[in-house]
This record gives structure tokens, sequence and C-alpha cells, in this order.
């Protein structure tokens, strides 16, 4: 076994020639077999339908004794495992994967014959191969989108704490936004070294980070494992993307195409706000909406308290 979910177990395996596999079983659960039938066939349609080397690759499948995908095998793990392990997790591999999954949902969102929200992008879910490339993996609670609707309203409401927006966790409101948030979120695990939701004092890393990146502070944001070892120019891209990316306000987020071309340096981005101006492009938007920042932290804060009871 090489990792254990709430939903499943996943394996190595080999093929007869050798080829060395991940086998995905669905765990049993409270849910009806059919239901849980009906899950598998689900994520079975959807992993079918992609093709980019930034997801992972479908093998084969089975429905002898138990519910089974078989999965490309990525040999360097989870992102989760890598760079939240004992060693330093470089940065130019750290912008790699940024890019990567950055390219992997815009290819999910706008490239796929059918648009796909993922719902549960965390760094659990981005695994690692040869090349430390990622693939986003585990579609478990994707949906598709169709081309005529905006969004889904979806309940009950399933994911992972520290990663959900907040229009998804409080109304249920699932489209192309809600991975972008979460997107953001993952960035500032790769900027920092730390968790989504710190294990110790529970705080939300949206919320200890979003004062640093009003104030631009690379120093006082950047993982002190790195030192000085990164590229300030890629750091700053990094940050100014995740700090639109967790917009607390879904239509001030970018979509992904956007966010590919602010990684990759493509799109002019002011850094810092003038001395004339009192609020950051964060937080701008709070008088433009009844659902304020205060609202938001207080909401967070509340979603928060709830799961960790």
């Amino acid at each position: 076994m090489i990792g254990k979910g709430g939903h499943a177990e996943v394996f190595r395996g080999y093929l007869p020639d050798g080829q060395v596999i991940a086998v995905k079983r669905l765990m049993k659960n409270e849910k009806d077999p059919g239901d849980r039938a009906g899950d598998f066939l689900s994520e079975l349609g959807i992993i079918a339908h992609i093709n980019h080397y930034n997801a992972t690759h479908l093998v084969g499948f089975g429905v002898e004794r138990g519910l089974y995908f078989v999965l490309q095998f990525a040999p360097h793990g989870s992102l989760s495992s890598t760079l939240f392990g004992s060693e330093c997790f470089e940065w130019n591999k750290r912008f790699k994967v940024a890019i990567g999954v950055a390219e992997g949902l815009l290819y999910l969102h706008q490239d796929c014959p059918r648009r796909i929200i993922h719902r549960d992008i965390k760094a659990s879910n981005i695994l690692l191969n040869d090349n430390y490339e990622a693939e986003i993996s585990d579609f478990g609670l994707a949906k598709w989108l169709p081309s005529k609707w905006s969004h889904h309203v979806v309940f009950p409401i399933e994911g992972t704490f520290g990663y959900l927006a907040p229009e998804y966790f409080m109304h249920g409101v699932v489209d192309e936004k809600t991975d972008v948030f979460a997107f953001g979120v993952l960035l500032l695990e790769l900027i920092t070294g730390r968790r989504a939701v710190d294990s110790d004092s529970r705080q939300s890393l949206v919320i200890w980070a979003k004062p640093l990146l009003e104030t631009n502070d690379i120093k006082g944001i950047a993982d002190p494992r790195l030192g000085e070892e990164y590229d300030s120019t890629e750091m700053n891209l990094v940050m100014v993307t995740a700090s639109m990316c967790i917009h607390h306000v879904s239509s001030m987020r970018p979509y992904m195409n956007h966010v590919v071309k602010l990684l990759k340096g493509e799109t002019p981005i002011e850094l810092k706000q003038s001395s004339g101006q009192s609020k950051s492009l964060l937080l701008e938007a709070c008088d433009l909406e009844d659902y304020t920042c205060s609202n938001y932290l207080k909401d967070l804060n509340r979603h928060k308290q709830l799961l960790m009871e």
C-alpha cells in the first residue's frame, strides 16, 4: 500500500510485462452499493476523457471482487509527502509544479472534450513523475460542467478544509473559480512550505498569508528552509498569482488561462500598490460586494471550528 484516503486505498503493482502501476481500490463505506458503483462509473468516465501530461493516466480498470482503477505509477509520490517531508523541496521544482498544475487545470477547464471541475485540488492529489512534473490525480469529486451552464450548485459540500472557496462552502456553488481558489492555496503551500491548515494551531494558511501578500513581504512568507535559494522574480510571480486566486469574491479571481500567463511572466503585473492607495488589490473589491472580507474571515473560522470539533 502506498496511500490511503477516506474513500480509497492505493497499491503499487506490476503488469505481466513488468510495467509499474498504481492500483486504486475503492473502499466499502456507508454508501449503497449502487451509489458506490455510480461514483466509480462517474470517475471512470471523467478519467477516460482526460489526455494531458499534467493529469493522471488511466491504464485500465477492474470490477471483479471490488472496484479498481489501474493508473500510471508516479515514482516520486505526492506533492504533499515531498513538500512537507524532512528534506527541503527545491524551489525550481516547486515552480515547475506550479506551472504544471496550472496547465493541467487549464486543460480540464477549457481544452478537455468536456469541461471538468476537479473540486479537490490539494497537495496530496498532485503526483510527481520521474521528472518531478505534476500530475493532477483523484477525480472522485470531479464534476462535468456543461458548456451552457455557468455553475453547479451541489450538496453535501465535499472537499478538504483549507482549500474550499467561500462561495462553495457557504452556498455549494461550483465552477472553474472553485478550482482557482484551491490552486491559490496550493501556491501558498509551495511558497511557504506550510500546510493549508496548521495541524497544531489549526490556523488557516490563507488568513496567515494575506497580510504578507499585501505587503509583498517575500522574506516573511518564503519557506525558511529555502534560505536564499530561490528566484526572486519567480517568487514574486507566484505570490501575486496566489493573492489573485484566493480572492474571496469569485468574480475577482482569474481564469486558468490568465493564471498560466501570470506564472510564466507573460502578463504585466503590478507587484505593489502606489503609496497614494491605502487598499491592496486583494481587498479592493470588498466595497463592491455585500459579502465582505470580514464576513469571509468569520465564515472561514466558523467552518474551521465545525470541522475541527
